[in-house]
């Protein structure tokens, strides 16, 4: 197929979207990033990217926590809200009238309404450009018990996550295999396959 080169650019698509939320239980922060993505297994490992400008870089510069929690459909307008204003303008929890919950092991707030929350501890900040990209250890998983699976497992289907594709928001689609379908069984096949 044909091609068009286009400009050197962030066109990586798509991308999950989270609220990474920072700060402490008197003052906090809800950003938006899609910036976002796991970068190690052992220790488990992620990073997030956030302009230097931000509160979000300030607060969690000098705390080095915070907590992302994953965006469900239900979510999106308040993602958006919080992609679009400052902190320094509105306490966002408070504007969108969003559950703050401590998370367990670094105290900082959570939103309650998240499907899921990574609590993370940062390891060191990479200076990149525009952006600073904070690596961080996920020290802590908490799910909510409703899309746990009647083994105790993720069944992430039931969160109805978002991701982000050039300025807008899409819900997952279509199931269409797990990893290592492509040389699986005909038994595991079957076992596996949803729909």
């Amino acid at each position: 197929m044909s091609k068009t080169s286009l400009k050197p650019s962030t066109f990586l698509s798509p991308v999950p979207v989270v609220m990474v939320s920072s700060g402490t239980m008197d003052k906090s922060n809800i950003m938006t990033i899609a910036w976002a993505g796991v970068i190690n297994s052992e220790p488990p490992m992620l990073s997030v990217s956030i302009r230097k400008e931000r509160l979000s870089h300030e607060i969690i510069s000098e705390s080095g926590k915070f907590v992302v929690n994953l965006v469900s459909e239900d979510l999106v307008k308040c993602t958006d809200f919080c992609g679009v204003k400052s902190g320094r303008d509105v306490d966002k929890f408070e504007q969108l009238k969003l559950t703050k919950e401590a998370a367990p092991i670094t105290g900082v707030p959570a939103i309650g309404e998240s499907p899921v929350w990574l609590e993370c501890e940062v390891r060191r900040i990479e200076q990149l450009g525009s952006h600073d990209m904070f690596i961080a250890e996920i020290v802590g998983v908490h799910i909510n018990d409703v899309i746990l699976d009647e083994k105790g497992a993720a069944d992430l289907e039931k969160a109805h996550l978002v991701t982000y594709s050039h300025g807008e928001y899409w819900g997952l689609g279509k199931y269409h295999g797990f990893f290592g379908y492509s040389i699986a069984g005909e038994e595991a096949l079957k076992r596996r396959f949803r729909k």
